[in-house]
């Protein structure tokens, strides 16, 4: 069967047929451009805009986790305790959990690397606590 096209809608076409495509096929778009109806509707398949056409009833989280800057923290840095990846803005970041001197976990904060005063000092000493928990199982 099928599916159910009117003359204007958009479309994407397959390119299984087209030869004049560069590249290897391998990384080659199978279907590209939306396109009106105008082709043989076996080629086509349906055109969204947007995600929220494709998936109505998906809920999407806009809300992007917590980045605390530096001047907000409680004091200093007493060791990072662990790591986290992250999509933020269309973009992977990875992001520390950090104990203060003094302080409780409760007051422990997630940090981009860059954010951490001695930053480096502290992930080579995390670093290297992970290899020695992991050779010690």
């Amino acid at each position: 069967m099928e599916p159910d096209f009117r003359e204007g809608d958009q479309v994407l076409v397959s390119t299984v047929n087209f030869n004049n495509l560069k590249g290897p096929k391998k990384m080659r778009d199978s279907f590209v451009e939306p396109f009106t109806i105008i082709f043989p509707v076996s080629l086509v398949k349906p055109y969204f805009q947007t995600e929220e056409e494709r998936f109505p009833s998906r809920k999407r989280n806009l809300t992007p986790p917590e980045i605390v800057e530096m001047e907000e923290s409680p004091g200093p840095v007493n060791k990072i305790i662990k790591a986290r990846g992250i999509r933020l803005n269309c973009k992977d970041q990875r992001q520390y959990l950090v104990r203060f001197k003094n302080q409780t976990a409760d007051t422990d904060k997630w940090f981009a690397r860059d954010a951490i005063p001695d930053g480096n000092l502290h992930l080579r000493r995390f670093r290297a606590s992970r290899r020695t928990e992991k050779s010690l199982q």
